[in-house]
């Protein structure tokens, strides 16, 4: 049985193991090797996620099942001071892809976002990946596109989704 809990900064490192295990699956076609290299360090190093986590209200949910951690979502409520929760990362270990995971913790993010008012789940993922397919079939409707430029000329190329609770 899959179980998800609320993770803190002791499960820091498990986060980056996921992380690190997934995005080269996730990302290999899309993104060059450098550019991957650069946003794993720039989003995943241990000081960036525990600020995240004390400082900036992300909040960070495991899925596991038994001792093994198969994945993690963070989000924020009231984001830009709006009725939004916004979900800033979701992986799963690539083995359990495609297993019900990646829904269970989108339904966990939405129960969080119900008990905080939220009227609205909002996201940003590649354009390129296929998860968006994914989240348009948990009911997320892309509203917009948006390109964020990173250090070292890099470039997100960004859908924007929504979902309204």
């Amino acid at each position: 049985m899959i179980a998800i809990k609320v993770a803190n900064a002791n499960d820091v490192k498990t986060i980056q193991k996921i992380a690190n295990q997934t995005w080269p699956d996730v990302y290999a076609e899309i993104l060059s090797a450098a550019q991957l290299d650069f946003m794993l360090k720039a989003f995943y190093s241990t000081e960036v996620l525990l600020d995240n986590m004390l400082h900036k209200g992300h909040h960070f949910i495991l899925a596991s099942e038994g001792a093994m951690c198969l994945g993690f979502a963070s989000f924020q409520h009231d984001y830009l001071d709006d009725k939004v929760t916004r979900l800033h990362k979701i992986y799963l270990l690539p083995d359990a892809q495609g297993k019900g995971v990646g829904r269970l913790l989108i339904d966990a993010v939405v129960g969080y976002a119900e008990e905080n008012n939220s009227k609205v789940l909002s996201l940003n993922v590649n354009r390129f990946n296929k998860a968006v397919t994914f989240y348009q079939k948990l009911g997320f409707e892309i509203v917009g596109k948006e390109d964020i430029e990173l250090d070292h000329g890099y470039l997100m190329e960004d859908y924007k989704l929504e979902k309204k609770i």
